[in-house]
């Protein structure tokens, strides 16, 4: 274990990527504990990583969101928030969350969403008074929905490399908690806008106008609709419906907005391309690092040393908790998962919690880690897009960091939140 320890502090330090770093540390360890003869079964492990069936919805989902962005919905539903909030305060701050909100049903992840929001949205706020690192915090902080509120990315990811809870119990599970932490975000970009005095929208609320700006989304926003509700439904597999939303929305984009261009589709799909490239890169490196976790121990290790902190459940997921976050600041959400899942989940397990929502708790704190410096790279790219140092960025996305934190620890002391939707599905 010291072997693999220490090959993946050197390479993480080094600035190797987290796939090769994952690799070479699982291959040491694989060779401290049987020799060159297991290093034979580390093919058949990164094929068996890649190979599960349900791993083919990540490109659909990943092409899904790339068409919608393509096809022009983020205007549309900016209109339309606006439309919704009238001369509230800060109703472009609320905009850009509740934006990221509906996008969140559509993308799956948290980069995406704050590209195609936040070219939109940080220069309007930016021209009506807003300070530029506020506006890439709310920007990146919103944007974190995105994985949470199915379809995810994350989740699939997290089904494939650990299996002990479904898919659908997993985004049956982060439905409440991102409804959650979208109310947590708007009470404080309200005081917040409140309190700096940040100007009202200049169109007073109108249902006429609200109707209007509402109708044209609507073919969009029934995207989720039919992929949650064939999944949700038990109708689809989840991969059934990831293909039949990327049809839909190719055929919406193409036929319904008409704004779709052959030009658009092939740089959607190219992205889809680069993008599941690298997912299933870091998922083939999983398997060798999580089968040398799996054969060493040390997720038995790690669920001692919880026990030995305390045997009080709550400060156990505390610690979790805190562990996940720390190691949020070091790596991007997908390789974090895939380091600290295959470790903290069985011990957890052991330890008696309940796999969904030890699940649901690790990502919603994964998730965290996008706004969380030095990585952070949602916050990152919008403050680039805002044009600010990333350390005012850093520092006016505390509020709304703190907003997510309460949110799951009410998610971590609360089982119930997260697993009261799961349960009506079985």
């Amino acid at each position: 274990m010291t072997a693999a320890l220490l090959a993946f502090a050197i390479l993480l330090l080094a600035g190797m990527p987290i796939a090769v770093v994952m690799v070479m540390s699982g291959l040491a360890g694989v060779y401290t504990i049987g020799g060159w003869r297991f290093l034979a079964v580390l093919a058949d492990q990164m094929y068996s990583g890649v190979a599960g069936y349900i791993l083919i919805a990540i490109p659909y989902f990943i092409f899904t969101a790339e068409l919608m962005n393509h096809a022009g919905l983020t205007e549309q539903l900016i209109r339309f928030n606006n439309a919704l909030f009238g001369r509230v305060r800060g109703a472009l701050s609320h905009v850009n969350i509740t934006v990221s909100l509906f996008f969140a049903g559509l993308t799956g992840a948290a980069i995406t969403d704050t590209v195609a929001i936040g070219k939109i949205l940080i220069p309007a706020m930016k021209k009506q008074g807003y300070d530029a690192a506020y506006s890439a915090a709310v920007t990146a902080s919103s944007s974190i929905l995105g994985p949470i509120i199915p379809p995810s990315i994350v989740m699939v990811v997290y089904a494939s490399i650990l299996r002990d809870v479904s898919v659908i119990d997993l985004f049956a599970a982060g439905i409440l908690p991102g409804l959650l932490m979208a109310v947590a975000l708007l009470l404080a970009s309200a005081f917040l806008c409140w309190r700096r005095g940040y100007p009202r929208a200049e169109e007073p609320w109108r249902l006429s106008v609200v109707l209007r700006t509402f109708l044209p989304t609507i073919p969009a926003l029934l995207v989720p609709v039919i992929i949650l509700g064939g999944i949700l439904s038990g109708l689809t597999t989840v991969t059934e419906a990831s293909a039949f939303g990327a049809v839909y929305a190719l055929a919406i984009g193409a036929l319904g907005y008409r704004t779709l261009t052959p030009a658009k589709i092939l740089d959607a799909l190219v992205v889809t391309v680069r993008f599941s490239g690298v997912v299933f890169f870091l998922l083939a490196a999983s398997t060798v690092l999580g089968w040398f976790v799996t054969r060493s121990g040390i997720a038995r290790e790690a669920a001692q040393m919880m026990s030995d902190v305390s045997d009080v459940a709550s400060v156990q997921m505390l610690v979790v908790i805190a562990l996940v976050t720390l190691l949020g600041t070091l790596l991007d959400v997908l390789p974090a998962l895939v380091v600290a899942g295959p470790v903290l989940v069985p011990a957890m397990t052991s330890l008696g919690f309940d796999p969904l929502h030890v699940a649901t708790v690790m990502i919603l704190t994964l998730n965290v880690a996008n706004i969380t410096p030095p990585v952070g790279m949602t916050l990152m790219t919008a403050s680039k897009i805002a044009d600010v140092p990333y350390e005012r960025a850093i520092v006016e996305t505390i509020p709304f960091f703190l907003s997510h934190m309460a949110v799951i620890l009410l998610v971590a002391f609360f089982p119930a939140i997260a697993l009261w939707l799961p349960g009506l599905l079985r």
